[in-house]
């Protein structure tokens, strides 16, 4: 009888947990979005969208130095977006006349569909689509990469050696801390978790918060170059922006991608002939 008793006492109290629960988890999955600072709206005002394919994709253009004919295209890397060159932004407009970045498919003020097959391809393909929006598919592009970048970049360089008509020109390429040797790249344990698409995935990314993202990325970063509380929030902010953290698991495909692509891309770099430099920078 007493056991009995203990047991229904159990269950009532399950019950009153389960229904507390109900509306806290409803109320934390419609957290809204953070606001943007004012230095984010103000990178956002200043841009521009072109359409891709009925898709939105977001870029900044600016005009540098005067009679210079030097352009230079910027590819970011995962999970941020073209805003992470704004520190350097002004010092690249002093050296090209025109300095180049996008926000690729589901990153910072893109569109982010979904479901949808996120792939280094159709990047690579995106990137080409805004130089010829821009009227510059002749021009001979400068490209600097970080990370996700570098791959897309890979992919730009791969086509470009095939010669292939509308291609992008590459006159120099730069490519920065990115998992360019797909054996030699490390994820982290949440990267591994999404990417494999298992029941996890949508469970986590509905999850992810500002502190389970700050705490995964920081440790990416050296001891003297690792962000700010603000600009970790900027960043978030980016990913939060049409609900990108629900994509994130797609987006984090081309860990796969990499590998299976391997001899594609590290291939392309093998016999490069153009200008070329490779950084990887932790501190």
């Amino acid at each position: 009888m007493v056991r009995r008793d203990r047991l229904r006492r159990m269950r009532e109290w399950w019950v009153q947990v389960g229904l507390l629960a109900v509306p806290l988890l409803a109320a934390y999955l419609h957290i809204p979005p953070p606001q943007l600072s004012p230095a984010l709206h103000s990178w956002k005002s200043s841009g521009k969208f072109f359409t891709y394919k009925g898709l939105r994709i977001f870029y900044q253009d600016s005009v540098g130095v005067v009679g210079s004919p030097e352009i230079v295209v910027l590819l970011h890397g995962f999970p941020t977006s073209s805003y992470d060159w704004y520190k350097i932004w002004e010092g690249l407009t002093l050296r090209f006349h025109r300095v180049i970045a996008l926000d690729f498919l589901g990153f910072g003020f893109s569109d982010k569909p979904r479901p949808h097959h996120y792939s280094i391809f159709e990047q690579a393909s995106i990137v080409e689509a805004l130089l010829r929006h821009l009227g510059l598919q002749n021009r001979r592009i400068n490209l600097l990469s970080h990370d996700y970048g570098d791959t897309v970049a890979q992919e730009l360089l791969y086509r470009f050696k095939q010669n292939r008509s509308g291609r992008l020109t590459i006159k120099s390429l730069c490519l920065s801390n990115g998992g360019i040797f797909p054996e030699t790249h490390r994820p982290l344990l949440l990267q591994k978790l999404l990417k494999d698409g298992g029941v996890l995935s949508p469970i986590l990314t509905r999850l992810m918060n500002f502190f389970v993202f700050s705490r995964g990325l920081t440790p990416v970063f050296g001891p003297y170059t690792r962000p700010s509380e603000s600009e970790l929030w900027d960043m978030w902010a980016g990913i939060r922006n049409n609900d990108g953290n629900l994509v994130i698991d797609s987006l984090l495909q081309y860990i796969n991608q990499r590998k299976k692509f391997r001899r594609r891309w590290v291939g392309a770099l093998a016999s490069v002939t153009i200008p070329s430099e490779y950084f990887y920078i932790s501190s």
